[in-house]
């Protein structure tokens, strides 16, 4: 019945107005309008990286509120419809203002998410590292099983993953730092930083126990040459050392593998991926900015934990999120309160409930504080 879609349409006119009302529209014009104006200065286009900054500011820009003018104007159309249908008793439009309810409601669902991710790097691809914790071996077969689900979130999005350093340990791995490259990668992946914690029967217990393992998790964006970190020479240490693993015996018999420390900031960071000390330079250069950038934020704006540049003690109650396998199955997040049962889906990737959820907390300002309290 055509009655029934009113509530709905509603709803979804007054959820729209709602993020209207929030994306402070005026002040993003006003945004667009000096940049504009940049364009049409004389010799704008003879720096190069700087025009093509500025323009691709504009289409961020105008990204933000266009398709929040065309919903709006979907959902005026719809009331248009819904009322017109009533008057004239025409339960004939019901089909047709179905169809457009649903086109109207996925595209709020879609530009919902994305205009969460407007933070100035969160556009960007991500350093990705995990770090085993508290639990031995089982810490390590568990930073394994982390880095194979987030690769496998990846290759659900279609996004590019490379491996640029990896500490093989017993049982699993000790440490891996990977790269994944994709739009909004970091926006998405940034609420994964910290601490991640699993409750399993051990299958290297002979007593067949259950045991209770720690994995951290950081993530950094990728920086592009539009976002300046200076680095003094004078303030790195570098390292350089044989690259084990696979990869011929080049690899193996030449120092190719780069460490740098920061001096200052006791930054350590390395790559061992390619056959070529020069490249594995450049990328553990990259890393390092990366890393800094969050630094020098965090100072900035006081908050440790802001980005995942908050090192919290691998542990027992410091954890955002917890894995049960036994003596039942469930993933919760402990910051968001989200959790499901699928607990094989979320190993194989299914992380984007997890993700969105964060997501809409921080932009609803929600506490999102884990604690003890609150454990599965």
């Amino acid at each position: 019945m055509l009655e029934d879609l009113k509530e709905p349409v509603e709803q979804l006119k007054k959820d729209i107005d709602d993020v209207w009302s929030r994306l402070n529209p005026e002040e993003i014009r006003a945004k667009i309008a000096e940049k504009e104006a940049l364009t049409t200065a004389e010799g704008f286009w003879d720096d190069n990286d700087k025009a093509t900054k500025v323009m691709n500011d504009i289409k961020m820009l105008k990204g933000r509120i266009e398709p929040w003018e065309e919903l709006r104007k979907a959902s005026d159309d719809m009331l248009t419809l819904y009322e017109l249908g009533m008057e004239e008793g025409d339960q004939g439009l019901e089909s047709e203002l179905k169809e457009m309810y649903e086109k109207a409601k996925a595209e709020f669902d879609h530009q919902s998410i994305l205009n969460l991710l407007s933070d100035e790097v969160d556009k960007n691809d991500c350093f990705l590292s995990v770090h085993a914790g508290a639990g031995g071996t089982e810490a390590c077969d568990w930073t394994f099983m982390l880095s194979r689900m987030y690769q496998r979130w990846a290759e659900r999005h279609g996004y590019k993953i490379e491996v640029l350093s990896q500490e093989e340990a017993e049982g699993g791995l000790k440490s891996i730092n990977m790269k994944i490259s994709g739009p909004y990668v970091f926006g998405y992946t940034k609420g994964e930083a910290g601490v991640h914690r699993l409750v399993r029967i051990s299958p290297f217990d002979a007593n067949a126990r259950r045991h209770t393992s720690f994995a951290s998790v950081y993530v950094f964006p990728v920086l592009d040459d539009s976002i300046e970190v200076n680095i003094d020479p004078k303030d790195l240490r570098v390292d350089t050392y044989r690259s084990g693993g696979k990869g011929g015996q080049h690899v193996n018999k030449t120092e190719s593998a780069v460490r740098f420390t920061h001096i200052p900031t006791g930054i350590v960071v390395a790559c061992d991926s390619e056959r070529s000390q020069l490249m594995n330079r450049a990328t553990a250069m990259s890393i390092l900015r990366s890393r800094l950038y969050e630094y020098y934020k965090e100072q900035q704006e006081k908050e440790n934990s802001k980005f995942a540049g908050e090192k919290k003690d691998i542990s027992f109650g410091s954890q955002i999120r917890s894995y049960v396998f036994q003596p039942y199955t469930m993933v919760k997040d402990h910051r968001t309160k989200f959790s499901v049962g699928n607990i094989q889906g979320v190993m194989d990737g299914d992380l984007d409930d997890f993700m969105n959820a964060y997501l809409v907390a921080k932009w609803k300002g929600l506490p999102m504080e884990s604690s003890q309290d609150d454990e599965v």
